[in-house]
């Protein structure tokens, strides 16, 4: 079998929308508008956004408003959720709200779906009132695609969505472990893992999925697409130095004092402890930082590890010009021109 090269996939962005030290969350859409343009012309294939709530330094926790907006400001590049959780929404509404999205924006709509809640069980409580453990999830995931399929006897017949009903609508599920994996290749749906913050588990995760895969009227063979976190820069120097910041983040949320995303810093080690840096780079394992050569290398090594089918980029950087640099560098090396 001839080996994947990074030109043949697909690359697309994933925006966690951050709102940076001094800054507010309408600097934040300003930025991740400008960022989708950029993803555009620069040929990536889609962007999401994530939902996140309670959380000072990501501003995405509208996230099928901050989809429309996108869309609204863009022409061609798809867009959509990664994700949304399902466990804090009823399906019916998630329907009729990515039915509006699809009706509005037809073709370019993806609709990513996880079964974490995406916050603390407090966030959770105010969300959704009871506290589900995401055990559920699979009958979520009936009744919200069920919506819509256009047979409305497929479902409760007193109850339809309008709109959403009959529009081929994308569902991926997401994952950071083995369930999602396997419950998206029992049902013939794309699969996306979140490699940039559970990498250990990303080819058992891709195996399970593979393995447990079976073909639907959605997708004849698995597709996969993995997260990959990428601080690119002109010297891998600048990338190290730039990645701090995105240290900074995983270090406030493994003490429980999320934050807005701060500047990066000349050395972590007055901040951190062993433990702590051990935790996070044990999380942020899968990382690419670097120049544009270093950053070619990893690319094309993580995907001989992976043999994904594409890769999202998340590139939490502080500098918002240093970021659309960041995402520059990989259209540079990895996106064949079409």
């Amino acid at each position: 079998m001839t080996q994947k090269q990074i030109h043949d996939i697909k690359f697309s962005v994933l925006d966690l929308a951050p709102i940076v030290q001094g800054g507010s969350a309408a600097d934040s859409f300003k930025n991740s508008l400008d960022l989708a343009r950029h993803a555009e012309k620069w040929g990536y294939h889609r962007v999401w956004v994530a939902e996140h709530h309670n959380m000072p330094g990501i501003a995405s926790s509208a996230t099928s408003v901050l989809i429309g907006y996108i869309a609204g400001g863009t022409t061609k590049i798809r867009v959509g959720s990664g994700g949304i959780m399902l466990p804090n929404h009823a399906p019916l509404v998630i329907a009729e709200q990515f039915g509006t999205l699809e009706s509005v924006y037809p073709g370019r709509i993806d609709l990513g779906l996880g079964r974490a809640p995406g916050s603390d069980q407090y966030t959770a409580h105010a969300l959704r009132r009871d506290l589900r453990s995401g055990h559920d999830f699979p009958d979520q995931l009936a009744e919200l695609r069920s919506y819509f399929d256009p047979d409305p006897t497929s479902h409760n017949p007193r109850v339809r969505a309008y709109p959403g009903e009959g529009l081929q609508i994308p569902i991926w599920l997401l994952g950071s472990s083995g369930f999602s994996a396997q419950l998206a290749g029992k049902l013939g749906l794309p699969f996306a893992f979140a490699s940039h913050f559970s990498p250990e588990y990303t080819v058992p995760a891709l195996n399970l999925y593979r393995q447990s895969f079976q073909p639907s009227e959605v997708m004849q063979k698995p597709y996969a697409m993995v997260g990959v976190n990428v601080i690119a820069a002109d010297t891998d120097e600048k990338a190290q130095w730039l990645s701090t910041s995105h240290q900074q983040a995983f270090l406030s949320l493994i003490r429980n004092q999320p934050s807005q995303l701060q500047p990066p810093i000349e050395s972590m080690e007055h901040l951190w402890t062993s433990i702590e840096k051990d935790a996070i780079k044990k999380q942020l394992g899968s990382s690419v930082i670097g120049s544009p050569e270093t950053v070619k290398e990893k690319l094309q090594d993580f995907l001989n590890e992976t043999q994904a089918d594409e890769m999202i980029i998340n590139s939490h950087i502080y500098d918002h010009n240093e970021r659309l640099r960041s995402y520059e560098i990989v259209q540079e090396v990895a996106i064949k021109t079409r």
